[in-house]
Parts: structure tokens; sequence; C-alpha cells
């Protein structure tokens, strides 16, 4: 299945976070100290972990712990990957939809050459919704997929583009400023253009009613015939068929426009290869080299038979102390789950902390043969999970400025069983989470002090344990039945928050495991009660935030994370296994019996393997929309209410870290890094310095 292997935005229980844990790291007297030296700050508590907030984001910075003592070599290669990864970034605009990169370029003209008064209260509400389109590399929000609108006039905005020059705003050709004015104030204000993103209402035309531009021209049943007609049932090594293209209907005949050198995306594709192929000059190791040399490859040829090669050579590579995660990946933008955005994720591997989630990977296989799955549904030999706490460096395209915070990689089904696969916990952005975390979320929506004084001692660490469970043994687990189609083809828009709802079973069911206990990853039971308790509050309450009154949820980890405790809580009534509770106006969701939450968790999880092992469609579209997609509106109206007192934004994202060359005599002699502070400073520069893509007019 070609699931969202790199975790969720915003890990369930990361979010909101109660608090520092006292106990984040329950072991850290078995463990070497941390190396948190960096370059610009003195230590970790003079650094600014929050750099801003505004509408319903909060813009955080995160350190790269250890960067100092890495050697010329490592920081000259981490230097190579971060430019090849910000090269990219005008991919991912240009994906989410067609007029993005148009939009972008004028806010960038209107704010670099405002002369008026920055107070004032328009252009401040100007200055908002660039930002907010800065954050969500497009004006879709990044999480809910709807529609962004300025809170300004547009006679402002016309004023705003009228004090523009000529010369800086992304006029086609013998356009006038007034004409340009008339063709984009209709694209940004009109709520009938462009109104989502990504539409998963399976009664509408997935295609038609959704802005990403991975289509034009054609209808839903049109891009799935195609696909199928190219679909090879009998191959034990099928490709993930229209991951690296746009797919288009001209002068009536349907054909894929594929982003590689000397097609769609050469400009910005050059620029990642130029930077890929001087990271290969200085790559670690032969491994490492020969995955780059196979990324460029792919690059240069747009088969997706070699993307296959280089991520077969890519979870070879396990002794590289940096890794790279760039290309076309995740397929959660594409309502018809094929296209993959643009990302990339550059890395050094955390070795102490990665003790925690080797642990883990070690004993996938015991993992696997205990689970609940049914029989022929389990893998007998797991092959090949490379399991690693990493600390990035940089990140682009679909992972910025919302990150993932875990990663499992490559998503291709057969790749995964037959040569394994890479499962990391990105740490340093955990940190970061966490040192900007606050506990008031805990005081408001848990049930009484025994309950939140778990959740404050237990749940940051409890999470960084789902984070990797769901990564290292959830994703990795089970087995499609022989002649069943990859889960993207039979779950269709389904798949990924299936996918991601087995993971997340696959962590919870373990987290009340004694085994965790036994292998050394968690000093006690509590952890799993913490993480119960969280999950089943945020699932069913606290994630309603997000969404604006009266919305379903549409986001595919919002909906498996619903769908999860309200299948448990219904399921569990009759024994009272979670209980509503009703005081003083406010209501709670409170786990009665943990053991008995378990089974449940275990039943579903074998449910859901089910699904995706045999390609069961209805069963598993029954389960989305019957648990995953409706919400109560009065338990909506009352979530609402409870968190906005609490004034935290419910979305977080990240200002990225600057790596600087230093050179001597045309050669780098060392690169430094700097943290920026101001994120509308660091989006004006990276569209001065890394704009490589024509704007569609």
């Amino acid at each position: 299945m070609n699931s969202k292997h790199l975790i969720l935005p915003l890990a369930v229980g990361l979010l909101f976070t109660a608090c520092k844990s006292n106990q984040e790291n329950p072991f850290a007297e078995k463990n070497a100290p941390k190396n948190d030296t960096v370059i610009t700050e003195n230590n970790m508590e003079s650094f600014e972990y929050i750099s801003e907030q505004f509408a319903d984001l909060r813009v955080l910075r995160y350190q790269i712990p250890g960067f100092d003592s890495l050697t010329l070599q490592q920081k000259e290669l981490l230097y190579y990957l971060s430019e090849a990864a910000i090269a990219g970034r005008d991919i991912a605009y240009d994906q989410n939809y067609k007029y993005n990169l148009t939009i972008r370029k004028t806010l960038e003209a209107i704010v670099g050459g405002y002369k008026g008064d920055v107070n004032n209260e328009e252009y401040q509400k100007f200055l908002v919704y660039a930002k907010r389109v800065w954050f969500s590399n497009g004006i879709h929000h990044h999480y809910s997929s709807d529609k962004m609108f300025p809170e300004c006039s547009q006679e402002f905005f016309a004023q705003l583009i009228n004090g523009c020059e000529d010369a800086t705003l992304p006029l086609s050709a013998n356009e006038t400023k007034a004409d340009f004015t008339t063709r984009i104030l209709p694209i940004i204000y009109d709520p009938k253009i462009a109104a989502k993103k990504v539409n998963l209402d399976p009664k509408k035309d997935l295609v038609l009613s959704s802005a990403v531009n991975f289509y034009e021209g054609v209808n839903e049943k049109e891009a799935v015939d195609f696909y199928a007609q190219l679909t090879d049932k009998t191959s034990k090594t099928p490709v993930m068929l229209g991951l690296n293209s746009k797919l288009v209907k001209e002068n009536g005949v349907i054909t894929e426009k594929v982003w590689k050198v000397g097609g769609m995306y050469t400009q910005a594709i050059e620029k990642i290869v130029f930077w890929l192929e001087k990271a290969i000059t200085v790559a670690e190791n032969a491994h490492q080299k020969e995955a780059l040399e196979k990324l460029v490859t792919f690059y240069k040829s747009g088969s997706l038979a070699d993307f296959d090669a280089y991520n077969i050579a890519w979870v070879k590579d396990t002794e590289s102390a940096v890794d790279v995660v760039n290309g076309f990946i995740e397929v959660y933008e594409d309502p018809l789950g094929k296209k993959g955005s643009f990302e990339s994720v550059v890395s050094i591997k955390d070795f102490e902390a990665s003790k925690r989630i080797a642990a883990i990977g070690a004993n996938a296989q015991w993992f696997e043969d205990n689970s609940t799955l049914l029989p022929q549904h389990k893998k007998k030999n797991v092959k090949g999970i490379s399991a690693k706490v990493i600390n990035a460096v940089m990140e682009s395209g679909d992972s910025s400025p919302s990150t993932p915070i875990g990663i499992n990689l490559p998503n291709n089904e057969w790749i995964r069983e037959t040569h394994g696969s890479k499962s990391v916990n990105l740490g340093n952005i955990v940190e970061a989470y966490d040192m900007a975390a606050g506990g008031s979320v805990v005081n408001e929506f848990f049930y009484n002090d025994e309950i939140k004084n778990n959740v404050k001692n237990c749940a940051a660490y409890a999470d960084k344990l789902h984070t990797d469970m769901h990564e290292v043994i959830g994703h990795a687990s089970g087995q499609i039945e022989p002649g069943v189609g990859q889960p993207h083809e039979t779950l269709k828009n389904y798949a990924s928050a299936l996918e991601e709802g087995r993971a997340d079973l696959v962590a919870l069911y373990y987290l009340m495991d004694q085994k965790l206990i036994d292998i050394g990853v968690m000093p006690s039971l509590d952890y799993g009660k913490a993480s119960y308790d969280d999950y089943i509050t945020k699932g069913l309450m606290v994630q309603l935030s997000r969404l604006k009154l009266g919305d379903n949820i549409e986001e595919a980890h919002m909906r498996n994370r619903q769908m999860i405790a309200a299948w448990a809580y219904e399921k569990g009534k009759k024994d009272n296994v979670i209980e509503k509770k009703v005081e003083n106006g406010k209501t709670y969701f409170v786990v009665n019996d943990y053991l008995k939450l378990r089974v449940l968790f275990g039943e579903l999880l074998k449910e859901i393997q089910r699904i995706k092992s045999q390609g069961d469609y209805k069963a598993g579209r029954d389960l989305i929309e019957n648990y995953g997609v409706k919400v109560d509106l009065a338990l909506h109206k009352e979530v609402l209410e409870r968190y906005k007192s609490l004034n935290i934004a419910p979305y977080q994202g990240f200002i990225q870290p600057k790596l600087i060359p230093i050179e001597k005599d045309g050669k780098i002699v060392d690169v430094k890094v700097e943290y920026p502070k101001n994120f509308t400073e660091q989006m004006m520069e990276y569209g001065k310095n890394y704009s490589f893509l024509p704007v569609m007019n």
C-alpha cells in the first residue's frame, strides 16, 4: 500500500503534549548526556523555540544538536543536500494548485516593495494572509485543505498590487498591472474558485472537485481507467504508477507530463540534480554514494523503475550518519492516492537516542508473531527494518514548515516486503515541540487529577514510543494476500486513513504490553495508560479544535484517530470501557478499563489488516465513513469554546536553520549554522534565491 509512511504532520499526542515531562527520558541515568552543542546559541536554555503566532498557526524553531562535532566532509554533505532540498520548494507550491506560484510571487512583490505604514490594520491582515500561504505552500490550509482568504478588503489588496513595480509582479506577456489585478483577485477571493485542495467526498468527482495540480482536463473515471489499463496485476515488482507525473488531456488524448530533467519541473529538478551531484563527491561511503547516484538517475530519466532501484539502494544504506529523503514521496495531496508530493528531509543520526528505537526494531519479528492479525496476514520473516532517531538539518516542500515527526519509507509495498524499510523518529523536532508545549490542554480536557498527573508525567515519553512503534512495527507489519492489488488501488481514497489507523493500532496495542518493559524501553504500564487516555481524549475531542464548526473530518490522520477512538468507544459501551462524563457543562471521555481497551484495539487492528490484505473497499469505506468523518455538532461547539479560552494555536511548523559554507581559496573549509528568528524574512529570502519555476498565467 502506498500509505503515508511519513507520519502525520503533528503526531496525535505531540500536538497537544501536556508539558515538558520530568520523565521525558526515564532512562536518562543509563545514557550518556545528549550533545546539544550549537553554533549561535550558548545552551538549550537560552534557545528561543517559539517565534510567533498568527491565525491558527504557531511558528517554532529547532536546533541541530552535535553539528559542531561533525567532520568537514559530513558538514559539506549536509550543505549540498540542504541546497538540493530547498531547490525543489517551488514544486510543492505548483503541485498544490496551479496558480500558487503566481499568488506567492505577488505576495512577495507586495511585502518586498511596501512603503506604507506596516502597522496599518489592513496591511497587518494582508501580512497574516501572506504568512498563511507561506506556511501552507499555497492558498489552501495545509491540514484542512480548505481555501484560505485574506481578511483585508479586495480594494486594499488592489492598492497593494498597484503600489508594486511592474518588474516585481508575475505579469504575463503584454499584461498591464490593471489586467493582472482583475485576473488575480478572483482567484484569491472567490470562494467558488478552487474551494478545496483535496476533496475526499465520495459523492463528488474527486478529481474535478479537488484543486491540486495533478490532473487537468480529465475526470475521476478517466484517471482511474487510464492507470487501470497500465496496471500489470501479474507483476511481483510493480512500480507506483503515476507517482511522478501530471495527467492531462490534450486534443482529446490523455497523457502524462513526467516530472524529470527535460520534462515538467525541469528548471527546479536541474538545480536539485546539481546539488545532489556535488553531494555524491563527498558521500560518506559506497552505499550512500550508490543511493545518491541512483536518485540522480531517476531525476534524469523519470523512470519509476529507476525510482525503485534508488529506494532499494537507499534502504541498504544503514551505516551513514547523514541521510536524506528527497523526491516525490507521499500521496496525501492526491485524492486518488497516486501522485507524490515533492519533499525533502536532510538529517544526521542521533546515535544515543537511537538505542530506544533500535531495541524495538530488533524485536520486530516478536511483535509480528504476537500481534492480533490473522495468521495468513502475518509476515513470517520481517525484513530489514532499520530504526534510528535522527536530528533534522533541513526540511522542504511537503515537509516544511509543517513537519513530520517520524518517517517510514519506502512506500512501495513489494520493496518493503522484499528489501525492508527505514524507520526514524525526528528527535530534535520532537524536542522542540516538547520545549514549546504547555500544560493547559491537559488541565482543560482530562477528567481528574489522577489522570492529569499521569498524562503530564508520562505522555511526552509515551508519545515517543508511540511514534517509534507506529513507524518501526506498525507500517512494517502485515502482508497482502496473493493476487490482491496495491492498497492505493483497492482501497482508493480511504487507503491512507486506513494505513495510518493500522500503524497507530499496532503501537497502541503494544503500549500496554509487558514486552516494552522487558526490552528496556518503557519503565511501567503507567506510560501505556497515559497513552490510552491521551489518544481517546484527543481522538474524540481535542483534535476537533482544528475544524470549523459544522465541518466534517477530511484529513486522513484526523479520520484515522477519530475512527479508532469512536469505534472503541462504541464497541466498549456494553462493558463501560470508555465512559462519557459531563460535569459542570464540560464533557470528558474516561477510560475505565485499560486492558479491555487494549483488546478492542487488537480486534480493530485485525480487521483493518484484513481489509488491507484482501482489498475490501466496502468494509474500509464503512469504517472510515461511519466512525471517522462525521462530527457531533454540540460536542464540536463545546470543544471550540473550551480550546479558544486557552489561546493556543492548534497547528505548528518551523523556521529552518541556515547552513553557511565558509570558503578559502575556492574550497569549503567549514560550514556554520545560523538559526533565523523571523519567518517572513526566511520566506522572502527563499523567494528571492530559490524561485526556479515559471508561473502559470
